[in-house]
């Protein structure tokens, strides 16, 4: 066989949906630390209806520092949770909690190797309570 490959494109693509907003859950959360040395919740976003459900959405989290409080609050308000005071919680009873994500593509260089990433994500307020009636909170 051959082929030109000159007119293919350097990209590693990660986007398994196309842009739009989707029911979620929340199937895996794991703890890290930020290059900062904040706590960081990251989670795995699944589509859990319709044809696409099943699908890894995109990776995003919480990151427990002083700038990055507003948008752990909306979230954690989103998934049902009281803000309004003190909350104790562990990153594992986030999973299997459902709400609705507005993914936005997002394309970058990988400053290494030159080549472009795509992935999706969520915006800063890009997250809603569940639209299914009785989704566990």
């Amino acid at each position: 066989m051959e082929f030109d490959f000159s007119t293919v494109e350097d990209i590693e693509t990660y986007a398994s949906v196309p842009e739009g907003t989707y029911e979620c859950r929340i199937a895996e959360v794991r703890e890290t630390t930020t290059k900062d040395g904040f706590p960081r919740w990251a989670f795995r976003l699944e589509v859990a209806d319709g044809d696409l459900a099943g699908r890894t959405a995109a990776w995003d989290g919480l990151t427990w520092s002083e700038r990055a409080l507003p948008r752990v609050k909306h979230v954690l308000d989103v998934l049902g949770y009281d803000v309004s005071g003190k909350l104790v919680l562990a990153p594992v009873e986030l999973e299997g909690k459902r709400l609705r994500a507005t993914f936005h593509e997002e394309t970058h260089e990988d400053p290494l190797t030159g080549r472009k990433i795509v992935r999706m994500r969520v915006p800063f307020f890009g997250y809603e309570r569940s639209a299914v009636e009785g989704a566990p909170f």
